[in-house]
């Protein structure tokens, strides 16, 4: 078996390398984040001029028809270039779902708007308390006539502000037997009367949170993504690739630190020696190239058996998640502390690594949820 990616993977990498240092240098990134939104509508045509928001829709659709590993290796570079903007949100999580559940009427009218970077969208599925659970999915949908009345709460829902749709879990059947039954995706527009956004202030302000209110919304029937009651499965194959995908990033933005406390350390001079030479500083940059290769390593597996849908898909993404959690953070924090004192301040840019470190260590579940799921899955 050939574990190394192929010759075409490989140019896409370099070639999304070449592009983002080009088009997202840091002081576009900063940009972004004094930005309303975060979204710049240029780049995003860009990236749909690339392929690249199509990297996962079919060629019948308009897409490029890859896989999920042909996307990782794009991801990464992201994540090095701190890509700004609902590319999670709209490719990797919305468009995923749609893919996965939509109709055919569905996906013939969003797939191709996305391909073509004229539409935006996000999942919205996690509520208070905080869980990635079927069990606490409790949002209501009730039917009236041949329409669904939304009501309740959706928080830290991705580039709300900008999507155009947002795919909406609810549950619309009791969870007391089983609670992976009941559960019903919904297509929502943007605009829907009784649908308001809340804006939240986060550590990574290049990808905007916000809190959704739906005050008695109202949703045709046939916007439902598959079939009523049967949704988990979509949600659930939306959320892995989107785990998977998100611990690639943050491999990528890790790397990025390691490389600029390299050469950090390679040009500060301290009693008259640069400080790379002192062992100290060398045994810090070791361990963090050690941690990012293992996190790479357990990435790229998880993409590979979500893409496969191989049966440890779960554990899999458990434990690339649960590891990267924990690498990122650490990793972009002694990257903070071989810059020494400048790491600190705003002018440097090592602390928008250890930003969205943050923010990826907290999305889709911290360390410690994971871990346990882990634990369950090898106790099965």
């Amino acid at each position: 078996m050939n574990f190394g990616f192929n010759e075409e993977q490989e140019m896409s990498r370099e070639s999304a390398s070449k592009f983002l240092e080009a088009e997202c240098p840091t002081a576009f990134v900063r940009k972004m984040m004094d930005h309303e939104t975060a979204h710049s509508a240029e780049l995003w045509k860009k990236l749909a001029d690339l392929g690249w928001l199509g990297l996962l829709i079919p060629q019948s659709l308009g897409g490029m028809g890859g896989s999920l590993l042909d996307a990782s290796v794009i991801v990464e570079e992201m994540g090095k270039a701190l890509l700004p903007g609902p590319f999670l949100a709209t490719v990797l999580l919305g468009g995923v779902a749609v893919g996965a559940g939509g109709s055919a009427a569905q996906k013939k009218e969003v797939l191709p708007r996305i391909a073509e970077g004229s539409a935006v969208l996000t999942l919205a599925f996690v509520e208070d308390p905080v869980s990635h659970d079927a069990a606490e999915i409790a949002f209501e949908a009730k039917r009236k006539g041949r329409d669904y009345v939304l009501r309740g709460e959706k928080l830290f829902v991705f580039d709300a502000a900008v999507a155009d749709w947002i795919v909406v879990a609810a549950r619309t059947a009791s969870a007391k037997k089983c609670p992976q039954h009941g559960i019903t995706l919904f297509l929502v527009e943007r605009g829907a009367p009784g649908l308001s956004i809340t804006p939240l202030a986060t550590v990574d302000k290049t990808r905007r949170q916000a809190n959704l209110t739906f005050d008695r919304v109202s949703v045709p029937a046939e916007r439902v993504l598959g079939r009523v009651d049967q949704g988990w499965p979509i949600l659930l194959r939306a959320l892995q690739i989107g785990t998977a995908a998100l611990c690639v990033e943050t491999v990528g933005a890790a790397q990025r630190a390691l490389e600029l406390s390299v050469q950090y350390a390679r040009e500060r001079m301290q009693f008259g020696k640069p400080i790379g030479s002192f062992q100290a500083v060398k045994h810090k940059c070791v361990d963090m190239m050690v941690a990012i290769e293992n996190a790479r390593s357990l990435s790229y597996y998880a993409t590979w058996a979500v893409d496969a849908r191989n049966r440890e898909c779960a554990k899999a993404v458990a434990m690339a998640k649960a590891y990267t959690s924990d690498m990122g953070k650490n990793v972009t924090g002694d990257a903070i502390q071989v810059h020494g004192g400048i790491g600190f301040t705003w002018e440097h840019d090592i602390h928008l690594y250890y930003r969205r470190a943050l923010a990826n260590e907290v999305t889709f579940g911290s360390a410690p949820l994971h871990r346990e799921a882990v634990a369950q899955q090898l106790s099965l």
